[in-house]
Parts: C-alpha cells; sequence; structure tokens
C-alpha cells in the first residue's frame, strides 16, 4: 500500500514538473507566436491596393481599376525605396504593355552613322546675274517695226529685233558715196566715212552692198547680240531713240540661280561646296542636285537668315525665275566623345529642361529613372547629348508620356513635379490669406494667357510667342509683397514654373514644343488660382482626354464653346468643359478622397 501510494506521488511530481517546463520552453514563444501572427492579420487589413497605370487609385481590397479594367496590386510592390525613390518609377509587366513602352540603346555619336545635321531650306529661283543683258539701240531714229514685241520671247543671237529709220544714218550714206568718188583723190576719206557706219555697227556686208548699189537705205534692222529671254521690252513702234538707249532688257536662263535662305544657326554647318538637293511644287517627285557656290557674308537683319547661292544648268528651261524649291543639306558634324544620340522621341521639354527617361538594368520590375539632359544640335530624327547620358543605356522611345504621367500622380519627379510643389492630388487653400489686390493682379494674367491659347487654336507660332511675351509682362507686374508665410512661399514656386513654360513658348517656334509648354502652364496656373481663391467670372476649365498622347491636358479658357489649343485644327472641338475653378477644384479634392468608381464621361469632337 505505502509502495503503490509512493508511485502515485512521484508520478504526479513528474507530472507537475514537465508542465512546468513546457511551459517555460513553450509557453511563452507560443504567445509571442500568437502575437505575430495577429501583426499579419493587422497589416493585411491595412493593405492598400492600387493601379500601376493609375497610382491616384487607392482601394482597400483587390479588384479591377475603374479606369482602365487592370488588375489592382498592392501599393507596396509600385514604391521604390532608398535614395532613387523620387526618380524612379516602377511599373508591372502589365502596365509597360498597356502604355506600349519601348526602349532604344544610346548611341555614341562620333561612332554612329546618324551624326549628320540635315538642314532644310527655303528658296527661289533667280536669274543668274551675269548673264543678264540690255540689247541697245546703235543708232538713233524712229521705231519703224518690231520682230520682238512681248515679254517672255525668246531671242537668238543674230535674230532681228527692230527696224530703225534714222536720218543721221542717211546722212552717213551719203558722205559714203561722196567719199567713194574721191577716193583717188583722198582715200582716207573713203575710211573714215566707213569707219563712222562700222561704229553704228552696221554689218561689213551692208557696207559693200550700198558701195555696190549706190542705193541709200532709209532703215536699218537692229540685231540682237546675244540669246536669251525678253525680260522687258522698253519701245514700241514709233518711238524715237537715241544711240544706246536699252530696247529690250534680256536674260539667259541655260544657267540659272538658286538662292536659298539659312538661319544664322545653321551657318557653322554649311560649306562652299555643300550638295544640296531640292525640289519644287512644280514638278512633285523630281529631285535637283546642285552645289553651294557661295554664302552671303551679310545677315539680313529681318529675317535673320544669309542667301547661299547654287548654280544650276537649266536644261528645258524647267526653272522658272520666282520658282519656290524646299532644300535639304545633310551637314556632316564631328562629335565629342562625351556625346550620344537619342532619337527624337525620346526627349521631352518643359521650360528650360529636357526629360528622359531611363530603363533601369537588372530590375526585377520594370523601372524608369527620370533624367535630365542637355541638348545640342538636332540631327535629322535625333538629338546630339551633350551631357546626361552614356552610351548603352537605354532611353523610352515610346510610352514615355504615359510613364510622365504616372510619375506625376505618384508624386515622383516628371516634367511638371521637378518644378511645381503640388502634386495635383492636394491643392492648398489659401483664399483666406489674399488679399483683393493680389488676386486683381493674379487675374490680369488671364488676357495673355488667353491669346496664347488663342494663338495654338489657331496654329499660330508667331502669335504664340508674342502671347507668351505679354505674359512674362504680366507676371512681372505681380506684386508678390502683397502675400506672407506660406502663401507666399507657394507663389514663389508657382511664379518660377509660370515663368520657366512662359519663357520655353517665347523662345520657340515649334508648334509641339509651345503645346507641350502651354500644357505645363496651364497646370499651374489653375492650380495657383484654385489655390488663391480666383472667383473670376467666366473662366471655365476645359479638358482633352487625348492631348500628349492621352496622357491628357487640362486649359483655361474665357468661352464655354471648346477650341482645342492642343490639337487646332486637327480636332479643334475636342474636349469637355470642366466647370470654373473652384469645381474643378472641388472635384480634384473629392477624387482624392475617394476614388471614382467609373471612368471620366466621354468628350465631344
Amino acid at each position: 500500500m505505502k509502495n503503490n501510494t509512493r508511485i502515485i506521488v512521484i508520478a504526479l511530481v513528474a507530472a507537475i514538473a514537465g508542465l512546468a517546463l513546457g511551459y517555460v520552453l513553450f509557453g511563452g514563444s507560443q504567445q509571442e507566436k500568437t502575437a505575430s501572427t495577429a501583426a499579419p492579420a493587422e497589416e493585411t487589413e491595412a493593405t492598400i491596393w492600387t493601379c500601376s497605370m493609375h497610382p491616384q487609385i487607392r482601394q482597400p481590397e483587390p479588384g479591377k481599376c475603374p479606369i482602365c479594367g487592370m488588375d489592382l496590386i498592392p501599393l507596396s510592390e509600385m514604391e521604390s525605396g532608398g535614395d532613387d525613390s523620387a526618380i524612379r518609377l516602377q511599373m508591372t509587366p502589365e502596365a509597360v504593355k498597356l502604355a506600349q513602352v519601348q526602349t532604344q540603346p544610346v548611341q555614341a555619336a562620333n561612332q554612329s552613322a546618324a551624326a549628320s545635321k540635315t538642314i532644310w531650306l527655303n528658296g527661289t529661283v533667280k536669274a543668274d546675274e551675269t548673264r543678264v543683258a540690255a540689247q541697245t539701240a546703235h543708232v538713233p531714229g524712229r521705231i519703224e517695226k518690231l520682230y520682238v514685241s512681248y515679254t517672255g520671247e525668246s531671242v537668238r543671237k543674230g535674230q532681228k529685233l527692230a527696224d530703225i529709220y534714222s536720218p543721221e544714218l542717211v546722212t552717213a550714206q551719203r558722205e559714203l558715196l561722196e567719199a567713194l568718188d574721191l577716193q583717188a583723190i583722198n582715200p582716207a576719206l573713203l575710211e573714215a566715212a566707213r569707219n563712222k557706219l562700222r561704229y553704228w555697227k552696221i554689218p561689213e556686208a551692208d557696207i559693200r552692198a550700198i558701195e555696190q548699189s549706190r542705193q541709200i537705205r532709209e532703215v536699218f534692222t537692229v540685231l540682237a547680240d546675244a540669246s536669251g529671254v525678253v525680260k522687258q521690252r522698253r519701245v514700241a513702234v514709233g518711238d524715237y531713240v537715241r544711240q544706246g538707249e536699252v530696247l529690250f532688257d534680256m536674260v539667259n536662263l541655260d544657267r540659272v540661280w538658286v538662292l536659298f535662305d539659312a538661319y544664322e544657326e545653321d551657318l557653322d554647318d554649311i560649306r562652299v561646296g555643300d550638295r544640296v538637293r531640292f525640289t519644287t511644287p512644280t514638278f512633285p517627285g523630281r529631285v535637283f542636285d546642285a552645289r553651294i557656290t557661295f554664302i552671303d557674308p551679310v545677315i539680313d537683319p529681318k529675317k535673320r537668315t544669309a542667301s547661299l547661292r547654287a548654280e544650276v544648268p537649266n536644261v528645258g528651261g524647267l526653272l522658272k525665275p520666282e520658282l519656290l524649291v524646299r532644300g535639304r543639306i545633310e551637314a556632316r558634324r564631328s562629335a565629342r566623345d562625351a556625346e550620344v544620340l537619342v532619337p527624337r522621341t525620346a526627349v521631352m521639354w518643359t521650360g528650360p529642361r529636357s526629360v528622359v527617361y531611363v530603363k533601369v538594368p537588372d530590375a526585377t520590375v520594370p523601372t524608369f529613372e527620370y533624367r535630365e539632359v542637355v541638348l545640342g544640335d538636332r540631327l535629322g530624327e535625333y538629338y546630339v547629348v551633350k551631357s546626361g547620358l552614356a552610351p548603352g543605356e537605354e532611353v523610352v522611345v515610346n510610352g514615355n508620356f504615359a510613364i510622365d504621367a504616372a510619375a506625376q500622380l505618384n508624386n515622383t519627379w516628371s516634367m511638371m513635379n521637378k518644378l511645381v510643389s503640388v502634386s495635383g492630388m492636394t491643392i492648398p487653400d489659401y483664399s483666406g490669406a489674399v488679399p483683393e489686390a493680389f488676386l486683381e493682379q493674379l487675374g490680369g494674367l488671364l488676357p495673355p494667357y488667353f491669346a496664347i491659347k488663342d494663338a495654338l487654336v489657331q496654329d499660330n507660332d508667331a502669335s504664340a510667342i508674342a502671347g507668351a511675351k505679354d505674359f512674362l509682362a504680366a507676371l512681372d507686374k505681380v506684386d508678390m509683397m502683397l502675400l506672407e508665410g506660406e502663401a507666399h512661399n507657394y507663389w514663389m514656386r508657382q511664379m518660377k514654373a509660370m515663368k520657366a513654360h512662359a519663357e520655353a513658348i517665347a523662345q520657340s517656334a515649334d508648334l509641339s514644343v509651345q503645346r507641350k509648354n502651354f500644357g505645363g502652364l496651364s497646370d499651374v496656373l489653375i492650380e495657383t488660382l484654385a489655390a488663391f481663391g480666383y472667383t473670376g467670372q467666366g473662366v471655365v476649365v476645359q479638358h482633352c482626354p487625348m492631348a500628349f498622347d492621352n496622357a491628357g491636358a487640362d486649359w483655361l479658357s474665357n468661352e464655354t464653346r471648346v477650341q482645342n489649343p492642343y490639337f487646332g485644327a486637327q480636332m479643334l472641338t475636342c474636349g469637355t468643359v470642366e466647370g470654373d475653378v473652384l469645381t474643378w477644384k472641388r472635384k480634384k479634392m473629392a477624387e482624392t478622397a475617394a476614388p471614382p468608381a467609373a471612368p471620366a464621361a466621354g468628350h465631344q469632337h
């Protein structure tokens, strides 16, 4: 009995000891395990799902993007860590495919066959000045008959031009006949009489005929001294002309000049002897070849061009004076070792900056890096990049605007976000801290802005340049000292951005460059008006979803009728009216708070 009791006690002690040891070994870790498993559950609940193409979409659960229909991905997959997060944007393979992103390696300029600069020239066919002549009357008299009577008539050397009755010639012939009778007594007198007729360019055959027939001729025929085309007829039948007076202006068109206008920035790449190919609308598809024989040393102060001259044989008289031509010179240039070439489509402009997107090598997901570059000359379909890129790097040549739009929405560096502190998702409100005088000055920016808009609607680059200069002048008149604190700092940033874009418009005659910078100027100005609470009457925000490769763009208008400045005559009425500035702001703020469940409404054409 005692032994059984002892065994039971020992078993109980062993069981209690085992429980205690198990608690020590596993109890704490189990609690930690429980706590650790609870954390992912909380993280799962906090996961935000977004669209790789439309980062403004934020949803607490997976699903489809309400704009493009793509599968949403966790926000963490779209966020780049490290020091490069501000200049790099990650995209899913699906987003890259949807945006039709294409890349191309950068080429060293000194090793590329494309390192030639295509210079386009406008020109005009002109008569060769060395082959222009005046047909004059060699004897005084009255025009009895014209054998050539209209401008443009072709004349051969020696051809009859006119008959002239000359009393002086009649007298000279009488003197010749009298000298002929006295030649035995005074032979010098006969030679003097003959020379008098020779000086009037009477042919020797006519002089001998007069001596033999002893008949005085009252009318003499003027013969053409050279072949050519009558440029101007200066006499009519019955006119009395003096010796040496011009009867016809003649020009020989067997060889002509072609004068091209070369802009001063291209002159450094043009040399005498360069080959120029040119065409004319008169003969579509036909290409003429020539060489530059002369470069005018003087610049035209109005056109800022110098004249280039090419001499061209005019076989068949095809090239007529004043004919318009379009020429092209392929100018080879020497490239520095550090210079590279990028396709023209890879470069985006905003203000004074040129931007490309570079594909990040060896990235686990498609990643593109924002890169500012310094451009040189344009060589055909390429640009010389002086700095910012290295040979072998891959730049985006298609889909870069889609990448930039995603970068703007994701608040990383982009064409706009480098200049504009507001990403478009959160607009500050300084309406309560802005005096009325400042708002009036702010409204003074609108008339020149509308002038730029109207010029782009009309595809008028010159008027856009003038409007941009007026905008810059109005911008200088805004008194920033009327603002204080954060409102003052905000205005300084926005003013710098507007100035950069307006200067870019004023410095370029390329409509595509002007429109890109007008888009940037519009974004900054709209956000600025919204931030300061501008309530001017008749000012509305309009939107074109197709601008910049379907990235979309806004602009301000002083009328509700849509007149698209991004396409002009190509798609004049493409766009929608978003409302006034404050309505536009409320929509943006609402979109930030709760993303729309469906794509935006359609637009009109």
